[in-house]
């Protein structure tokens, strides 16, 4: 059977064909869909966008940012957008909702299962809101260099809050999101009572406690395809990553990367639309595009680039065996995974940056921040 990298090559023809757009500047196509770059916007233009221009006629510019719900807020808030559709967290698309930046969406419109299935019963739970329509469930693992730990290679969470077995610096996204969860998992905390210790004052201050202790070599990133750099570059022992970035550095780049996927924190990624677009045609547009997206095959076929899991239950039967394997939801690397409560984040988002980013600006040990 062939492996799923091998459809790399195709990719470089795509991307010399359709240039990303920066997000700074008016497209000037008929529609503009804003990602997070790299391999995972790879996979949407193989598997929906080109296929959605050869047989509309119509013409997508692709942008990128780094997932910052601030950038859509800017937008909205000057009445200059620029953007018709947006790949979003569940967490910022439910805040982005409860804030009026989104527009509604008419979940009626999605495509049923091949089988006739209505869309609302195939998509998984949690994938459909008022303002979004699920695509994809990924999810933040360890990646490291086993070249570093010679034949004693990390195998847990705990691990990589381990400096005196494996030493090393470690890469880590710059947001209390997961980081402030992982911590509490390798401080012993179970799973399900993550976000009940996270609700207190003692929780935080936890969660925060254990961060103190490998603070002072934490690399901070922000754009997802920087772990697999930093790893490279051998600037890391061990990053936080995108299991389906880290897949691509594996498959593609042919690096030597492990994986650990105890702890992995599961997310989803949605399909949004934000509100006062200029362009009046737009919205009609925006949603025929999210249907096409979100179909049985184009989920299945995005699987096929990247190793993040499908919205829809019916995609699972039309995926390529080989890619199983390396999904968050296969059987083997879901033991130990955590969701991530994006309901939770959406109600404690703003407080945990503020603690986050006193946590950050401190050189002793942390102290709760009581300005809320």
């Amino acid at each position: 059977m062939q492996h799923p990298k091998r459809v790399a090559a195709p990719w470089l023809i795509a991307a010399a064909l359709v240039p990303l757009a920066s997000p700074a500047v008016q497209a000037h196509g008929d529609l503009t869909v804003t990602s997070w770059g790299g391999a995972y916007t790879r996979s949407q233009m193989l598997a929906y966008v080109i296929p959605y221009e050869a047989e509309t006629g119509l013409t997508l510019d692709m942008a990128t940012y780094n997932g910052d719900l601030d950038d859509v807020r800017a937008q909205v808030a000057a009445h200059n957008v620029t953007w018709d559709v947006v790949d979003m967290e569940l967490g910022d698309a439910i805040r982005g909702c409860e804030e009026g930046l989104l527009e509604k969406i008419d979940h009626s419109m999605l495509p049923p299962a091949p089988d006739g299935t209505p869309a609302a019963e195939d998509f998984l739970s949690g994938m459909l809101t008022e303002c979004a329509v699920g695509q994809v469930i990924w999810s933040t693992v360890v990646a490291y260099d086993p070249g570093r730990f010679d034949d004693d290679s990390p195998t847990a969470l705990a691990d990589f809050f381990d400096l005196s077995q494996y030493p090393g610096k470690r890469g880590m996204r710059r947001t209390p999101r997961v980081n402030l969860e992982w911590a509490l998992l390798a401080d012993g905390v179970s799973p399900d009572r993550i976000y009940e210790v996270l609700d207190t004052d003692e929780g935080l201050q936890r969660a925060f406690e254990k961060l103190d202790t490998i603070k002072q070599d934490i690399v901070w990133w922000e754009a997802a395809d920087a772990p697999a750099r930093l790893l490279a570059d051998g600037e890391v022992a061990m990053s936080a990553v995108f299991n389906g970035r880290i897949y691509a550095a594996i498959e593609d780049q042919d690096h030597d990367f492990g994986v650990i996927w105890d702890g992995q924190g599961w997310d989803y990624d949605m399909w949004v639309i934000p509100k006062r677009t200029p362009r009046t045609a737009s919205m009609d547009a925006a949603m025929e595009f999210i249907a096409f997206a979100t179909d049985t095959r184009r989920l299945a076929d995005q699987a096929r680039y990247i190793s993040y899991g499908p919205a829809r239950q019916s995609s699972l039967a039309l995926m390529d065996e080989a890619i199983k394997p390396h999904l968050p939801t296969a059987p083997a690397n879901a033991e130990g995974a955590l969701r991530i409560d994006a309901e939770w984040w959406a109600r404690n988002q703003a407080r945990m940056e503020r603690q986050f980013e006193h946590w950050l600006a401190r050189k002793e040990p942390f102290q709760l921040w009581r300005v809320r």
